[in-house]
């Protein structure tokens, strides 16, 4: 299974669309990639939306048709996160994993808000660089909770399998011991991240603790199933687009309608990015 992407239009632009193929072929990153790259080892596929130290804030479109992805945009100006001291962009490669839906019509038992209507979210903290549209195959480490204006917006933290540090990690407190410092600057960086647009400080449920892998695939089933429940037709779509390419329902789509949706579109090779300029050093005050 190989995932490559077609774009059209130019980055930073009010027409930029990253559409994700599979074999060649259009698909929606919202409902046609499978949620599970390998079911029985645990690993997950997740859509990178905004490549670690970027600022443009890149997004699954749910409005439009095979989901392609977009920048976001508020009263027609496109939408970038500010740099709030010491953090440049997103701190992580930012994205969401396929499959899973944040019910906004469900109240959550433990954070007592609804969800977010959006897929899960996914920080992936391995030292690559990612790109807009890869699918990266990722490990479940642990989750936070922000509550985004009485939201459920839930924050899986993950790591690429193929980064060096992927077989020593294993649950949320791996992070801290081989990346500290990198929970805390997480827990800060959604805090303070609104505050120079003028917005208060956002909050967190559990006091910003990082709840444990455990917990997190069951958040993970819970929204996987919420997604079900939206493709089916047995919960509100609302605006949501459930056009899709792969699943053989009443939504789905030719493959020659779904290159008229990205007509234009332009395949694109990954990009060529020197990863050793980009890695993290973790230095623990310990050792100094």
């Amino acid at each position: 299974m190989s995932f490559t992407t077609r774009v059209v239009g130019q980055p930073n632009t009010l027409d930029y669309r990253v559409f994700v193929e599979k074999d060649g072929k259009i698909v929606s990153p919202f409902h046609d990639i499978p949620l599970f790259a390998d079911e029985a080892n645990g690993i997950y596929n997740m859509v990178v939306e905004i490549p670690r130290w970027t600022n443009a804030k890149m997004e699954i479109s749910k409005e439009d048709p095979l989901n392609p992805i977009k920048q976001d945009t508020k009263k027609g100006k496109l939408r970038y996160v500010r740099n709030a001291f010491p953090h440049h962009g997103y701190i992580w490669n930012y994205g969401a994993l396929p499959q899973t839906w944040e019910d906004p019509n469900q109240t959550n038992s433990d954070t007592k808000c609804v969800g977010d209507n959006d897929p899960i979210d996914v920080c992936e903290i391995g030292e690559a660089i990612g790109h807009v549209g890869q699918v990266k195959q990722v490990k479940i480490l642990g989750v936070m909770a922000l509550i985004d204006e009485g939201e459920t917006d839930w924050k899986v933290l993950a790591i690429d399998v193929n980064d060096p540090l992927a077989a020593k990690m294993n649950d949320v407190e791996d992070i801290e011991r081989y990346m500290p410092g990198l929970l805390h600057a997480t827990n800060e960086w959604f805090r303070i991240y609104k505050i120079p647009d003028g917005k208060p400080e956002n909050q967190f449920a559990f006091g910003g603790e990082a709840k444990k892998k455990e917990y997190t695939l069951d958040v993970i089933k819970e929204t996987a199933e919420a997604w079900s429940d939206l493709i089916s037709g047995k919960s509100n779509a609302g605006g949501i687009a459930l056009a899709n390419s792969q699943l053989g329902n009443a939504n789905t789509v030719s493959a020659a309608d779904a290159d008229n949706i990205a007509v234009g579109g332009i395949r694109q090779a990954a990009p060529v990015i020197d990863q050793s300029l980009h890695k993290w050093f973790f230095i623990s005050g310990s050792k100094i």
